[in-house]
């Protein structure tokens, strides 16, 4: 057994309370995602999770058992990432091509911090929310929101889970009012990305249940940051994610809507040729990029310790 895989496992279960989303998360099946905790129980002689139809918990030794376990992979990523990279001098251009509202709002410093000490390093970093062919386009990593496009020429990293969110200025809602249920959102002006790929029907769940809704288009844009200004003026209601719109909602210049219901959870992935091995340069970045966001992205710990999102 890889027990360090398996603690890996076991922190994203533990964070997030399900066999499936955890596996969603780290590219495996649920069942390779329960195979993996019950060789770490059984290694540990220790029961760490309650498993039931409708969700999972941590037992007592599970609680105490998590944050060691925490701190044991964040070391080992780092300690990876040191050896990985130690003596490699990374150079020449780095083509990467990102989502404008990530690109700019997060990815730029990050990319700024990973090439300091690198001198001989030139990211080209290319921002548009079209769903551009990362080999057609010639890109060395392409960060995209979403999974893999169904090709075989593009292998995948998972980089950080991208939760959506609904919501509004407290002016817009105290003139239109707060809506109670995702089917109110029919007498709502709706500020919608088109790139979405259900169109103007936006899903909920909560629970077991589930409903979708198509909703009243007030304004469209292909690009995030100019919702989030539509939003942020009282236009309407906004589905933002919690990466663009955290800081508005912890200041409190949009409040969220509906925020009892789940909106599908995706993930900011990294797309790269799946024809070869990444260069030393793509994959130090990536491995940079996963340190950043993982196991829980700033963006969402922040809300987190805030109490400003239910979900």
């Amino acid at each position: 057994m890889d027990q360090l895989r398996a603690m890996e496992i076991f922190v994203e279960v533990a964070r997030l309370r399900s066999f499936s989303a955890a596996g969603r998360r780290l590219g495996l099946t649920r069942a390779m995602v329960s195979k993996h905790i019950m060789q770490l129980e059984d290694r540990l002689q220790a029961r760490l999770l309650h498993r039931s139809t409708r969700e999972v918990s941590l037992t007592d030794v599970g609680q105490a058992y998590l944050e060691p376990c925490m701190a044991t992979v964040a070391q080992a990523r780092e300690a990876a990432r040191v050896v990985t990279h130690a003596g490699v001098e990374l150079a020449g251009p780095l083509r990467i091509q990102a989502p404008s509202s990530f690109g700019g709002l997060w990815l730029a410093d990050a990319l700024a911090r990973f090439s300091l000490p690198h001198p001989r390093l030139t990211p080209l970093l290319y921002v548009d929310d079209a769903l551009l062919d990362p080999i057609e386009h010639g890109f060395d990593l392409t960060i995209r929101v979403g999974g893999i496009p169904d090709s075989h020429a593009l292998s995948m990293r998972p980089l950080a889970p991208c939760k959506g969110v609904l919501c509004a200025s407290p002016a817009y809602l105290a003139k239109a009012g707060r809506p109670q249920a995702p089917e109110d959102l029919h007498r709502h002006q709706c500020l919608h990305f088109s790139h979405l790929t259900d169109g103007a029907t936006w899903r909920f769940a909560r629970g077991e249940e589930r409903t979708a809704v198509r909703v009243n288009v007030g304004f469209t844009a292909n690009n995030g940051l100019v919702l989030h200004q539509a939003a942020l003026r009282g236009l309407g209601i906004v589905y933002s994610t919690t990466f663009l719109a955290w800081q508005a909602l912890l200041d409190g210049s949009l409040v969220p809507v509906l925020d009892d219901w789940e909106l599908p959870l995706n993930h900011l992935s990294a797309l790269y040729p799946a024809s070869r091995q990444p260069s030393p340069k793509v994959r130090a970045l990536i491995d940079f990029l996963v340190a950043e966001y993982q196991p829980v992205p700033p963006w969402d710990a922040a809300l987190a310790a805030a109490g400003t999102l239910s979900g």
